[in-house]
Parts: structure tokens; sequence; C-alpha cells
């Protein structure tokens, strides 16, 4: 019986997966034809990159862009406020109030 995988994929689309469970680094994850190993912890909830995402360009989830990366990142980094940018929100005011 095959197991599950811990990333979901939500649009066929999507440059991102994102994660079932808490991940750590060095987790094999299989994408289609590609394996992806974790260069760091992914926390449940969060995504990873499930290709290489160049610096400046757009992260796809749910088959929608919802930024951009502001470095390179590697195949099966965390996607996080670290290295994206969002296209809809000041990322540098998230978590402030007015």
């Amino acid at each position: 019986m095959m197991q599950a995988q811990p990333v979901l994929l939500l649009a066929a689309s999507d440059n991102v997966l994102v994660a079932v469970a808490d991940l750590p680094a060095g987790q094999l994850l299989h994408d289609g034809g590609r394996e992806i190993v974790l260069p760091e912890p992914v926390p449940l909830g969060h995504k990873l990159a499930r290709q290489p995402i160049g610096a400046g360009d757009k992260i796809i989830k749910y088959g929608a862009c919802i930024g951009s990366a502001t470095r390179d990142i590697p195949a099966g980094a965390w996607v996080h406020l670290h290295n994206l940018a969002s296209d809809y929100l000041a990322t540098s005011a998230a978590g402030h109030t007015a």
C-alpha cells in the first residue's frame, strides 16, 4: 500500500505545495516523476517550493498568483515572509495595526 504524501498540490499550475504535517529537513517527497528533498523544516500548513523559483518570479497557489519571490528559492524550501512578498498586502505591515 502506498503511503499518502505529507503535502497537497492545490492546483496543477501551482509552483508550491502545502504541508499537511510538520516536515523535517531531509524529508523526501515525490511530485510526479520528480523527487524533492527538503533543505529545511516546513511547518504544518505552510508552503514549500515545488520546483526552483527565481527571485522576482510569481508564487502560484490555488492556480493564482499570491506574491513574488524576493530571492531565489530552491525546490523543497519553505516559502513564507522571509522569501515572499505579497502582491496584495504590504508584507512589512503584517501583524501591525493602525
